[in-house]
């Protein structure tokens, strides 16, 4: 029985010709060596749902694909979704609403801008489902509404929980004489030094508000001649959206900045008494055009930021039932069209609700969870080259903190006996450790070579300090390709052993940045291999110097073979199936929208392939058709962490797991942009420890999840199971948080790890 909920369909309505994918808990899936149980991935083990009927013509048109902007928007109703999640904690609860909220609006500076921008163009050109960019502006925007409603609707659920909870939202009526007088005098203190009230009339024009800037419109009264005047009082970004005021009663409570402002308004303008009023909120064109031949290339990206500041709006939010010449007033000025115009009730802005996230309250909260340093590592006493010497080791984030990356590149720095240290940033914190280890290591004398790249989206700024630290420090910063982003993630220390020189490489999934590593799952292979380590030296020598990379070993790149190599890999499984040989493919990533390779999935499960896929994101795979891929199943997880690594395995003739498969991790993901226009990395593991952590630990236990599942169906509906029956439903988040990766284990995790009981052949 399945309810459908927004785009979702959830156990509670009929829903025929679909199975949920649920698990048998008598069955284990046991790595005997390593007494860690992983339930039974039904997922894998039970058979396909019956396929959907399309018609052979549909199969083989447009229709094959699942939109891109559409599946987005699906995945940002899943995590809405977690906001009304009972078995999450209250305040996590708070905090996925806002991320969903802070989601839609980059989705409207980002993607919709472009497409807006196209349209307008007169371009008509048919996205791989056929769309073309108005009509894909049109399913959108029907979309958002709907989902703008919903988050509306989550917050006044969570406001009412939270006030059962004694965390309250107030208006001016809920505070006291004495409340008020305090809250006059923080006004004073705090506030009045920063906002400027700006009166709109002929002498004054409008004023200019950026990107995601938040203002607060009133109608004015003077009390002397009944003169009107309207204004704005642009909310400063720089103070906290929700001021919390001292506790009474055991209860936490915030007042809004707007009605602060709104209780202060005779001392703003003495004066005059306030008759009508309205908040509102606008978005604007983010993307960056930057000039190719650009000869500055980091002066012109800073030009560029401030272009995108002054974007033109593509959306703007306003209070439901605005006073109307006052809103009248804001959309001429703005220039904004009607049709890009929002009118909310409720409360505008709900990213910034994450504020209220307080950490106070630890019974509202996931408890908390301290990633685990490596076995291995302590084994050798910290030594991070010790660890790695014995053996490749990879390490699962935030599970194994990402500390140890960080310690890597500190005792790289600090050790007489490393030469030279290679590094790509794509994002990392402000006050970086690792720039920091970057700069000693050059002031140490250190051959040390950063490539920064200038255009990792929303952190071209930040980018741009680290650069000029770096540079200050000494050490050699490059910038890439100007029509490439640099996404791949890697990091090479040569150090001299005796009467040699050994590289230590370092390959990520994810960023080298400290903050995001806490709630993103990614991968860290660090590796001591000299083909890999003289591959990754080849690109290094190809982003600084722009010669292609010859004679690559064990690592593949875009925009040069990764595909290639992908498409070549599905056709081998197709050929192993074909020939009657066992045949599976297992992948797990972000986003899988490049139509080359999704035809390719198509063939292979045409041949009889069995293709298993872990798609957090956007999918733009179509599964379980007939005659397309009736031997392929899509899910999503969405829980704790944000699932972000990028793994790919191929039985290779005996099936998965196996010891004969072929087992990569990567930075990229299935996308055009990943896979042409990107400098990106595929890296094979062939240690059998890292291989059967992979394989045997990290899919399986993500094929088994099912706290935390979405399954695909043939028309694009994202369904979960039931979890009302299920005491303790088997989490993935859970399963890694309480058991060590296997190839950080030290001495106990040394030897081979036997393959899970379980396949899929």
């Amino acid at each position: 029985m399945w309810r459908w909920r927004g785009r979702f369909w959830t156990v509670g309505a009929t829903r025929p010709s679909v199975t949920a994918p649920l698990h048998d808990w008598s069955r284990r899936c046991i790595m005997p060596d390593t007494a860690i149980p992983i339930p039974a991935a039904d997922f894998l083990k039970a058979p396909l749902p019956a396929p959907t009927d399309l018609d052979e013509e549909r199969t083989k048109t447009p229709k094959r694909f699942f939109n891109r902007e559409r599946s987005w928007l699906a995945f940002n109703w899943r995590v809405l979704d977690e906001a009304e999640n009972p078995r999450v904690p209250l305040l996590e609860r708070l905090r996925f609403l806002s991320i969903s909220a802070a989601n839609l609006d980059e989705f409207y500076t980002v993607r919709v801008a472009g497409l807006r921008e196209l349209a307008r163009a007169g371009n008509r050109t048919p996205a791989a489902d056929g769309r073309t960019p108005a009509e894909q502006l049109v399913m959108i925007d029907e979309d958002a509404v709907r989902l703008l409603a919903a988050q509306q609707e989550a917050w006044k659920t969570l406001k009412r929980e939270m006030e059962a909870k004694d965390i309250c939202l107030l208006t001016p009526d809920g505070l006291n004489a004495d409340e008020r007088r305090t809250m006059g005098d923080r006004f004073l203190r705090e506030v009045f030094p920063i906002v400027s009230p700006l009166a709109i009339d002929p002498a004054h024009p409008f004023p200019f508000i950026p990107n995601e800037g938040l203002a607060l419109a009133v109608e004015l009264e003077r009390r002397s001649d009944s003169r009107t005047l309207r204004a704005l009082l642009p909310i400063p970004a720089q103070i906290d959206r929700f001021l919390r005021l001292e506790d009474r009663d055991g209860r936490i409570r915030f007042l809004p900045l707007e009605e602060l402002l709104l209780m202060q308004i005779e001392r703003l303008f003495p004066g005059y008494v306030l008759k009508g009023h309205c908040t509102f909120r606008v978005l604007r064109d983010s993307d960056l055009e930057v000039e190719e031949e650009a000869e500055d290339l980091v002066r012109e990206f800073e030009t560029a930021l401030k272009r995108r500041r002054r974007g033109e709006v593509v959306r703007m939010k306003i209070t439901a039932g605005a006073p109307e010449g006052l809103k009248r007033e804001i959309i001429d000025e703005i220039g904004v069209e009607e049709s890009e115009v929002i009118e909310v009730d409720g409360l505008i802005g709900l990213a910034a609700l994450k504020e209220l996230v307080v950490d106070d309250r630890k019974d509202l909260l996931w408890t908390t969870f301290m990633p685990r340093v490596p076995e291995r590592v302590q084994d050798h006493d910290g030594d991070m080259f010790a660890a790695i010497r014995q053996k490749d080791m990879l390490l699962h984030h935030p599970y194994e903190t990402f500390d140890m990356v960080v310690r890597f590149l500190q005792q790289a720095a600090q050790d007489k006996n490393v030469l030279a240290i290679k590094q790509t940033l794509y994002r990392t914190s402000r006050d970086s450790p690792i720039v920091a280890a970057l700069c000693e290591a050059a002031e140490l004398g250190k051959q040390v070579t950063a490539l920064v790249e200038l255009k990792a989206r929303f952190d071209e700024a930040a980018n741009i300090r680290q650069s000029r630290r770096l540079e200050r420090a000494g050490a050699h910063v490059v910038y890439g390709f100007t029509n490439y982003k640099t996404h791949a993630k890697i990091s090479t220390v040569v150090r001299r052993e005796g009467d040699k020189l050994v590289t230590y490489t370092h390959f990520g999934t994810g960023n080298y940045h400290p903050i995001t590593a806490r709630i993103y799952t990614d991968l860290s292979l660090f590796t001591v291999n000299e083909k890999l380590g003289r591959d990754a030296t080849k690109v290094f020598n190809y982003i600084s110097g722009y010669a292609p990379p010859d004679g690559l070993e064990s690592l593949t790149i875009s925009p040069m073979q990764l595909k290639d190599h992908l498409l070549t890999s599905i056709a081998a499984e197709a050929e192993h199936a074909r020939a009657g040989r066992p045949a599976v493919i297992w992948a797990k990533m972000n986003s899988l929208i490049e139509p080359d390779v999704i035809d390719a999935l198509y063939a292979a499960s045409q041949a009889g392939v069995r293709i298993d896929l872990i798609i957090r994101g956007i999918c733009g795979l179509r599964p379980g058709v007939t005659g397309l891929s009736e031997n392929i199943r899509v899910k999503s997880v969405v829980g704790r962490f944000l699932e972000h690594s990028r793994i790919v395995c191929f039985g290779n003739g005996a099936g998965l797991p196996s010891k004969k498969a072929r087992v990569y991790i990567s930075s990229a993901d299935w996308m055009g942009r990943n896979l042409n226009r990107r400098v990106e990395t595929l890296v094979e593991c062939v240690n059998p420890t890292v291989k059967a952590q992979i394989v045997s630990q990290i899919m399986a236990a993500n094929f088994a999840d099912v706290a935390q599942s979405w399954v695909l169906g043939p028309e694009g509906d994202w369904m979960r199971p039931d979890l009302s029956a299920l005491e303790n439903p088997f989490s993935c988040h859970r399963f890694f948080m309480e058991n060590p990766s296997l190839s950080g284990r030290g001495s106990a995790g040394a030897k081979d790890v036997p393959a899970l009981t379980h396949s899929s052949e």
